[in-house]
Order: C-alpha cells, then sequence, then structure tokens
C-alpha cells in the first residue's frame, strides 16, 4: 500500500473531491466558455449585426458548413478535456492525446455530453500520467495508452452518462414547469450557491443541459449573488470590488464567508425572491447554450445567453419578438432587484449586530 500511495504522489495523481469536483471542473467550464459559448457570441453577434464574415461558412467538412462561431463550438468537447487534463497536471503527451478523448466522450455522450467529458477525461488523464515517462518510448506508448482508454470508456459509459444527465436536467425542467414557484427558489438559490462556491455551477447546468425556465432561475441565482455581493459590500470594497464581484465572481467573498457565514444570507435571500420573479412573472428562459445558465453577470454572459435565446426562439417561429416587458424583466431580476434586495437584507443583519463593517473587505 505504502508503494502504491508513493506512485500516486509522484504521478501527481490526487484522488481527491477537490482535485476532482473543483480543479476539473471549473476547468471544464472555462473549456466550455472558449468553445461552445464563445462560438454562441460570435455567431449571434455576426446574425444581429449582418456581418458577413461571421455568418458565412469558413469550412465545409464532411458535408457540413461551418461559421467561425460554429467551429469554435464544435471544438467544445476537445477544449473541455484538456482544461481538464490542464488542471489535473498532466504531461503535454497526456494533455495533447486528451484532445482525441474529449471529442468522443463529448460526441458519443450526445446532449449530455459535457458530463460524459468529466468523467472520461479524468479517468483517461490519470491513466495517463500513470504510464507517462515509464518507457523509453513514451511518445508511442503514452499517446496510445491515453487515447486507448479515453475510447475504450467513451463507447462504455459515455452513452449512459449523457443519457443520465440528460434525463434529471429534463426532471429538473419539468418540476420548474409544473412547479414555477417553488422550483424558481430551489434552482435559483441552488445554482447560486454553486456560483460562490469553489465549484463551477456553469459546468454543472452545462452538464445537466440546462436551459428553459429553470436556466431562468440559475440566471437569476447567480446574479443574486454576484451583484448582490458587489452592491452590498460597496462601501469597503469601492469600484474595484463592484466591477471584480459584478462582472467577475462572488467567489472572491468565500475567504470572508468563512469567518462570517452570515454575510452569505444578502444574496442568498435575494436569488430567493428573483429566482421564483423569474419564473413566474417574467417568464424568463435561458434558451441560448446551457453553459450560460450558471454564470449569470459574469462578463454579462448570462444575459447574453438569454438574448441570444431570445433570437433562436424568433427565428424559429415559437416567440413573435423580443418585447419591452422581457427587457424589464432580465434587467430587474440581473441587476436592479439583487441589487436593492442583498443590500437592505444586509443592511437589517447589520442592525441586529450579525455582520459588521469590514466583514465584505476584500484583502
Amino acid at each position: 500500500m505504502e508503494a502504491f500511495k508513493s506512485f500516486l504522489k509522484r504521478k501527481d495523481i490526487e484522488i481527491s473531491l477537490k482535485r476532482y469536483g473543483i480543479d476539473a471542473l471549473g476547468a471544464m467550464a472555462q473549456g466550455l466558455f472558449c468553445s461552445l459559448l464563445i462560438g454562441t457570441i460570435i455567431n449571434t453577434i455576426g446574425t444581429q449585426f449582418h456581418i458577413a464574415t461571421l455568418t458565412n461558412p469558413v469550412a465545409t467538412i464532411a458535408g457540413t458548413e461551418y461559421t467561425v462561431g460554429g467551429l469554435a463550438s464544435a471544438m467544445s468537447g476537445p477544449a473541455m478535456a484538456v482544461a481538464i487534463g490542464y488542471a489535473l497536471k498532466c504531461p503535454p503527451l497526456v494533455l495533447f492525446s486528451l484532445i482525441t478523448v474529449g471529442f468522443a466522450s463529448n460526441a458519443l455522450g450526445g446532449a449530455g455530453g459535457p458530463l460524459a467529458v468529466l468523467f472520461v477525461a479524468i479517468l483517461s488523464a490519470e491513466i495517463g500520467k500513470a504510464v507517462s515517462k515509464e518507457t523509453k518510448v513514451d511518445i508511442l506508448v503514452t499517446p496510445l495508452v491515453t487515447i486507448g482508454a479515453g475510447v475504450f470508456l467513451s463507447a462504455l459509459i459515455a452513452p449512459a452518462l449523457g443519457a443520465a444527465a440528460m434525463k434529471l436536467g429534463a426532471l429538473i425542467m419539468w418540476a420548474t414547469e409544473l412547479q414555477p414557484f417553488l422550483m424558481g427558489i430551489l434552482v435559483s438559490v441552488t445554482v447560486g450557491i454553486a456560483l460562490t462556491l469553489p465549484i463551477s455551477s456553469a459546468a454543472i447546468c452545462a452538464a445537466l443541459g440546462l436551459t428553459g425556465l429553470a436556466g431562468g432561475a440559475a440566471v437569476a441565482g447567480c446574479c443574486a449573488q454576484m451583484v448582490g455581493f458587489a452592491v452590498m459590500s460597496f462601501p469597503e470594497n469601492k469600484w474595484g470590488g463592484l466591477i471584480s464581484q459584478g462582472i467577475g465572481t462572488s467567489m472572491l467573498q468565500m475567504g470572508n464567508i468563512v469567518k462570517n457565514p452570515r454575510i452569505w444570507i444578502g444574496p442568498t435571500l435575494a436569488s430567493a425572491i428573483t429566482g421564483p420573479l423569474a419564473t413566474c412573472v417574467f417568464r424568463l428562459q435561458m434558451n441560448g447554450a446551457a453553459v450560460s445558465s450558471g454564470m449569470g453577470t459574469c462578463g454579462l454572459v448570462g444575459q447574453i445567453g438569454v438574448y441570444t435565446g431570445w433570437v433562436n426562439d424568433v427565428a424559429a417561429g415559437t416567440k413573435a419578438g423580443i418585447t419591452a416587458f422581457d427587457w424589464i424583466g432580465l434587467i430587474l431580476i440581473s441587476f436592479v432587484l439583487p441589487a436593492i434586495l442583498a443590500t437592505a437584507i444586509n443592511m437589517f443583519l447589520k442592525k441586529i449586530g450579525w455582520v459588521k463593517d469590514g466583514d465584505l473587505k476584500l484583502s
């Protein structure tokens, strides 16, 4: 056993929740951002501003035409796998071999590809790391083992993982349509908390394919956390804190939350209010890329995703047009209400002594 532990340490194979559930999951979201999400944004910009360079096909592969954005989106599987490999500190040959693994697992995982990529890429990366530099023909052995294991695991478990992810996501979306008030609260609070924790809410939403009303509730929860923390901590952190949290991440507050968990009450209660407002009053839906549901106001990706969904729905004929009510709902849910509610709740908490000045100060 000691020899095995020594081997794992030498290979930097760390079997832990942090390595797989935080580092790998967070990296996967970045891979999605740099492929599927950016591709979607490029396509939306091209369509809305009639930019021929972005809307015309630039490549034809196996009879399928791809735009610039289409090429970026098509690389989501490899991008996720390589990002995961980078987080797991893979040697170069393993890292580059994960390109094929990501493509295979994403393709075989179907609509639930991201979850399949997460599991298959982690397993393949650790197997590749185990054999890396163990032979004198490493340049042959490592890619063969990594790709072989990855393709085998993709064929073995990716379809089942993808199907399970889609069924769970579909169940959440169905429940949100059936009980928009209760599920609006549950989804908004849960995804919002995940965004502030050192895990990836974006990757979770992508893995579950969370769109529709449930996606709208997820957007509301993320915005409540980001904008809520940004505005209510403005007296301590000024403009730098407003920007870094408001369009960056509320995860910056985790150190302060550990010191005083009560500072989390304001944004979390705000999400419990804006979630059902999004689902019941404004019928806010995320019909863009599912990963956008877990991004909130980070780079305004959540809002761009909602807008992209509107555009897609109009093009498909399922939505007559983008109305003033749509815009009012998006602005209120994303920015105005989180700022007002979180700040008001935090002021009350200060009044009763649960929160004090300096508790939200970023170091």
